[in-house]
């Protein structure tokens, strides 16, 4: 096996390794300050609670996802810079994972126990999607933040009013998916053919529906 085949398996099992730390948060990295921080709590009922944690629960397990996508992408990145684009944007996504966390906390409830499964999936489509090519990598990321985008105005739409604490997350949350579109799409990406993105879009409603219950 040649030293660069071993060298890409290594780093493919340290994102499964990573897999652990991204779903329980339990590294080092110093998080940006949770846009909410300041917004007060609102007086919610029960319902209301439960079905805003829910919510927030599919959000992160969004972005418990694009960790997995990000890294499977960075690993067979040609361009460096490309490389370096993604592993910024899933920095970012790694914030979101930590406001959506916390937002859930705050809400009495537990993100999904299917994390792992989102997680893994997620790094296998993003690993064939970067051997593929940069173009159609990039292709994927400018798809699948539009998707992103398009479900976070939703969620505004069905989150109770009174929760501004949730809706200041993913406020900030879409503005910045909307970011890594528009990045994506200027580095050079390539339109998905229509099949693939039909199948992104029932597979992430596949997600949010379990995610959402469980």
């Amino acid at each position: 096996m040649s030293n660069r085949s071993i060298n890409t398996l290594d780093k493919i099992l340290t994102s499964f390794d990573s897999m652990r730390l991204f779903i329980t948060s339990s590294h080092s990295k110093t998080y940006r300050e949770n846009p909410a921080k300041g917004v007060p709590e609102a007086n919610l009922t029960s319902a209301e609670r439960s079905h805003a944690a829910a919510l927030m629960r599919v959000n992160h397990a969004g972005e418990v996802a694009a960790q997995g996508l990000y890294e499977g992408q960075a690993v067979f990145a040609r361009d460096n810079s490309i490389k370096e684009q993604m592993l910024e944007a899933a920095n970012e996504e790694l914030d979101h994972l930590n406001w959506c966390r916390e937002r859930i906390e705050e809400l009495d409830e537990k993100p999904s126990k299917l994390d792992p499964i989102w997680y893994s999936g997620s790094l296998i489509i993003g690993s064939l999607a970067g051997f593929v090519g940069d173009k159609w990598s990039l292709g994927f990321i400018e798809e699948t933040e539009r998707q992103v985008s398009k479900h976070l105005t939703k969620h505004l739409k069905l989150l109770p009013e009174e929760d501004q604490r949730s809706r200041t997350i993913i406020r900030q949350m879409r503005l910045e998916e909307e970011q890594h579109q528009a990045n994506a799409k200027k580095a050079g990406a390539e339109e998905l053919p229509k099949v693939i993105r039909y199948l992104m879009t029932i597979t992430s409603k596949v997600m949010t529906k379990m995610s959402y219950r469980i």
